[in-house]
Parts: structure tokens; sequence; C-alpha cells
């Protein structure tokens, strides 16, 4: 039986979509809460693990979400001269039936989360609504909302915070946002020059003290794609001298030299943080997303985390709503996925940086070195898989009761 109010839910991006329309397909009302006119375009994100695409089965989007991709079986660590080693998901195959990568822009999935969400129903999706604060009593949570018509209330019975890394919702909470930001801003330049032929796969990570550098080709409009190149830069440069045409320009150059000047479709920059929140939930307000945990993007672990989480919450609240869970359930949501962002997301994608932009050149060689040893072994070889692949993070809080 339905609830008797929605939840709302502030944030039409992944998660929050994801959320909604977990809740709907369990029969519990949503009203989701979009301060943007329209769904947001965000070009950073875009390579999925194989456990998040198996989680777009039961939302009904898995066969449309895979194709709209690109499968990327095998990836690479490499330095600047050589190939390190070289990842064969197929060592995976027994354990999910999706072993490659996805890659397809964030905002193609959206889209897909949102059509599924109207085409349930159940749910309403409001845009130009900027949330603004909420209060919270012992059966539920009045929110305040600036509507194109002017402030308005809101009732709902829980209220979900996936309105990102600057999450109002979290401040409403007064849950603190424990971490810290990396010093250098990251690069993103798109280029439809393929770097195939240079032997580089789908995905690679470059190894370098001062330029490393991540690859991933991405589907664009169709072929032949884009390739994304993601270099960090220097702190102290402004803004528009990081993307001004000739620097973009050299950044490219210095990654790969060529005769030619490269053609770019898209650049952009964006700070780097690393940061969990300090509670996931205060009562019947609950965080998912990068309103609860914010990473950098080696390993392609935040959209992940967060569909992973939203999944997750989305299960669990749906059984508080109906009456077949208490709401202490919820707890058990915080504790898995705070774990797992803290013991996997974050420990791991800031050891993915540290590797890359290691400047001691025997500390580099013996982490390189052991990459080669683990590479060669196909047990230790399948054990690095199944972390990096986040599978290892999703058994690990299934465990967590």
């Amino acid at each position: 039986m339905a609830a008797r109010e929605p939840v709302i839910i502030v944030g039409a991006g992944p998660a929050g979509l994801t959320v909604a329309l977990s809740l709907t397909l369990r029969d519990v009302p949503v009203i989701v809460l979009e301060s943007e006119p329209k769904l947001p375009r965000d070009l950073r994100a875009g390579s999925f693990h194989p456990p998040t695409v198996e989680m777009m089965g039961p939302l009904g989007i898995a066969e449309d979400f895979l194709a709209l991709g690109i499968k990327v079986p095998h990836w690479q660590i490499r330095d600047r001269r050589e190939i390190v080693v070289e990842w064969d998901l197929g060592l995976i195959a027994d354990v999910t039936p999706y072993p490659f990568r996805l890659h397809v822009e964030q905002y193609k999935l959206t889209p897909l989360l949102h059509r599924r969400l109207i085409g349930v129903g159940g749910a309403d999706v409001r845009f130009s609504h900027t949330f603004l604060d909420a209060i919270q009593d012992a059966d539920g949570v009045t929110a305040r909302i600036d509507t194109p018509d002017g402030v308005a209330t809101l009732r709902g019975r829980y209220l979900v915070g996936a309105d990102g890394g600057r999450s109002a919702v979290r401040h409403t909470m007064g849950v603190a946002f424990e971490g810290f930001t990396w010093p250098e801003r990251f690069l993103v330049a798109s280029t439809p020059y393929d770097l195939a032929p240079h032997g580089f796969t789908m995905n690679a990570y470059v190894s370098d003290p001062t330029e490393w550098a991540a690859i991933f080709k991405m589907p664009h409009e169709g072929p032949p794609g884009l390739w994304r190149i993601l270099v960090p830069t220097d702190p102290e440069m402004p803004e528009e001298a990081l993307l001004d045409e000739g620097y973009v320009e050299q950044r490219l150059q210095t990654f790969l030299p060529r005769a030619q000047r490269y053609e770019v479709a898209y650049k952009s920059t964006y700070k780097v943080h690393q940061r969990v929140a300090s509670e996931f939930r205060i009562g019947r307000m609950l965080l998912v997303g990068d309103a609860a945990h914010a990473n950098n993007p080696l390993g392609a672990f935040g959209l992940n985390g967060a569909l992973h989480a939203a999944v997750n919450l989305g299960e669990k609240l749906g059984q508080v709503c109906r009456g077949e869970a208490e709401a202490s359930l919820l707890d058990r949501y915080v504790r898995q996925r705070r774990a797992a962002n803290i013991e996997f997301v974050q420990a791991q994608s800031i050891r993915n940086k540290e590797l890359l932009q290691e400047r001691d050149p025997a500390v580099r060689a013996e982490r390189l070195m052991e990459l080669r040893r683990t590479g060669a072994d196909p047990k230790r070889a399948r054990d690095f898989l199944l972390r990096s692949s986040m599978i290892a993070s999703v058994r690990r809080a299934a465990e967590i009761t």
C-alpha cells in the first residue's frame, strides 16, 4: 500500500532519479525537486562498472542503457614509455554478466531514468523548484521551496538530499562535509583524434610525476566518438588561462605529440574533493550521491558509488514507507554505504591518484613493478579486478548488518 505522503527528493541527477524510480516501482509516491529548468547536463562522469550495470536491470533500463554505451573489456595502466599492465575483465566473467566497463555519458543516463520514472507513474518531477530548507517532526518533513510562483511549503514523509556537493539538504541537516580538496583543478578535453592506433585501450591511466593522465573513449553522438583526456593543472593558473585554446593544445601535445593541431569538441575544468558527510541520516532526512560523498575520478568510483547507494536507499526506504520494516532499517543503509565509501571509494581513489603522480623514482618504480606482478598472476589479477570493478565493495556493504 502506498505511503500517505510522498518522499521528497531534492535533485534530478542520477542518484536522485534512481532513488525516485526505485521507490516508485514499490508504489511509494515521490516528488522530485530540481532547481534547473531541465535535466542537468553533466559532462564529467561516464564510466560504469559491472555491478552498476546489473543494478539497472531491476529498474527496467538495462537494455536501453547498454545500447547507448561502448563496452570496454580491457583497460591499461601505463607510464610514459610503455604499458605497465593491461587488465582483462574476462577474468571475472563468472561473477558478472557484464565483464566490461560501460562508457556512456552521465547526461544520457538521466533521461532514461526520467522517462522510466514518468512511465511507471506515481512520481511528480518539478523543474525550476529550488529547495530552501526544511523542518521535521515525528511524522514527516515540511520543506520550503522556491518555485516559479513564489516560495511554497511541501509536506513529505521523508526528505532525500541528492543535490550535489553543495547540498542544501546537508546544510539544513547541520551535517559536516569532512575531508579535503585537492589543490589542483583537473582539465578535461575531448577530441575525435583516435588514440587506439597509438596503443591506448578505451580506458587507460598514464603514470607520470607531473604529466599523469586519464583517458576514456566516449560514444558522444555515435561513431567515431570522442576521446576524453584528463590532466592535472597548475593550481595558480586562473580558469580562463586553463581553458585558453593555446594552453589546451599545449597540454594535448605534451600528452601525445602530433604534427597537426588537435580538434577539441569540449573542454572544462573542475575542482576535485575527497569528502564524506559526517552523517548520512538525521531522523527523516537522508543524503545520497554527491551530497553524501565526493572523490576524485581516478578509478571511476564516484558516480558508480552514488548509484549503488541510491539503489540501496531506495530498497530500504521503500520497505519502511510500505510498513514492511522499521525506520531503523535506514540506519543499515547508513552503515553499509558510509563504510563502503570510506573503506573503498575514498581510500582507493586516493591511492590511484598517488600512484599516477608519485614523484619519488624508487617508490614509483616499486609500485609499478607490483602492478606488473599482480597482472602476471591470474589469482591476484582476478582479486584486483573484483576490487577495481567495485564488486568487492558491493559484497562488503551487503555483509554489514
